[in-house]
C-alpha cells in the first residue's frame, strides 16, 4: 500500500520502519513473528534463513523497541533458554498510531511557526 503526501508516495513498510526506528532486518523478523507463537532465536535463524548473530541483535532491538516480548522458560536438567513473541497486530497498529500522532504535532507546530 502507497500512502501519496503531496510530492512523494510513501511505501507501507517505509512509514513502518521509519514509525519504529526500524532498519529492513528488523523490520523482515518483525513481519516473520506476526501470528506466531513464542519462538527462540534459532528457531527463527532457520525459519528465515538467517545467522543467529544476527537475529540476536536484531530481536535485542526489538525487545528495546518494545515490539517484541521476551520470556524465561527454565529447563527441567537446569539452565534456561529465552524465548519471543511479537506483540499483537493490533497493539503495533496503535502503537505506529501513536507515534503518527506525534509526528503530526511537531510537524504542525513547525508549519505554525514558519
Amino acid at each position: 500500500m502507497m500512502i501519496s503526501f503531496a510530492c512523494k508516495i510513501i511505501e507501507l513498510e517505509d512509514l513502518i520502519k521509519c514509525s519504529f526506528g526500524m532498519n529492513k532486518t528488523e523490520y523482515n523478523v518483525m513481519m516473520f513473528l506476526l501470528g506466531k507463537e513464542e519462538m527462540t532465536v534459532e528457531e527463527i535463524a532457520k525459519g528465515m534463513n538467517l545467522e543467529r548473530s544476527t537475529v540476536q541483535k536484531t530481536i535485542k532491538k526489538l525487545v528495546e523497541k518494545n515490539i517484541v516480548l521476551r520470556t524465561q522458560e527454565n529447563l527441567a536438567k537446569g539452565g534456561y533458554i529465552f524465548k519471543y513473541l511479537i506483540k499483537d497486530k493490533p497493539v503495533l497498529k496503535r502503537m505506529i498510531l501513536e507515534n503518527m500522532e506525534k509526528w503530526y504535532k511537531v510537524v504542525q507546530r513547525e508549519i505554525e511557526n514558519w
